[in-house]
């Protein structure tokens, strides 16, 4: 048991060195987003909203074809790889790079691999399923997509997808200050409350 934990230790880590690597001509901008994403200053949030909203308006105001819509986002992707690399430097100043940055840096690379992990881990599971269970892997399946077909009928579309954008920008923040947990936690108690009233109307 020890064995694997300390393999498992040993390939997280050398994945971890291998995306630091990959992404180091981007650790400034990296850690810039993380001090926004994270909310360090209080009008971090309203900024984030502020630059998805006028993102989503010109898109809106556009109104791009899909395959123009496509091609111009990988256009800018292409731009970014290119440019950020080379600008990043002397915008911010390698030279200022310090231990407890490279730290940080190290722990969001580690965050990013352990995160892909869970996804592919997922993705193995439903697989794993569709083998054990095929009848429970397709109702299951099916059911999921009905309903975000339904959903994505009954919400235009650009709107849908800005909330998913706005609320995945903003979910590091509210992990980062606990809203998650203390909302999860009143639902959890008013969902208990709930059980518990039912149960004293059935006594």
């Amino acid at each position: 048991m020890a064995e694997g934990d300390n393999r498992s230790s040993n390939l997280l880590a050398q994945e971890t060195a291998n995306l630091e690597e990959q992404l180091q001509g981007w650790g400034e901008v990296i850690l810039v987003s993380d001090r926004v994403l994270r909310w360090e200053k209080p009008w971090f949030p309203a900024a984030v909203i502020g630059a998805v909203s006028s993102i989503f308006l010109m898109v809106y105001y556009l109104d791009p074809s899909v395959l123009s819509g496509v091609s111009s986002f990988v256009m800018l992707l292409c731009l970014a790889d290119y440019l950020v690399p080379t600008l990043a430097p002397k915008i911010f100043g390698s030279n200022k790079w310090t231990t407890e940055q490279q730290q940080r840096f190290h722990e969001i690379c580690c965050t990013l691999v352990k995160t892909r992990r869970r996804i592919v881990g997922w993705w193995k599971r439903l697989f794993s399923l569709k083998e054990e269970k095929p009848k429970v892997y397709f109702l299951t399946t099916i059911s999921t997509l009905a309903v975000v077909a339904w959903l994505g009928q009954q919400v235009h579309n650009l709107l849908l997808t800005y909330l998913i954008v706005a609320f995945l920008l903003l979910l590091p923040g509210l992990n980062q200050h606990g809203l998650i947990s203390k909302y999860i936690g009143m639902c959890k108690r008013e969902i208990n409350k709930l059980l518990k009233q039912k149960e004293k109307k059935n006594e």
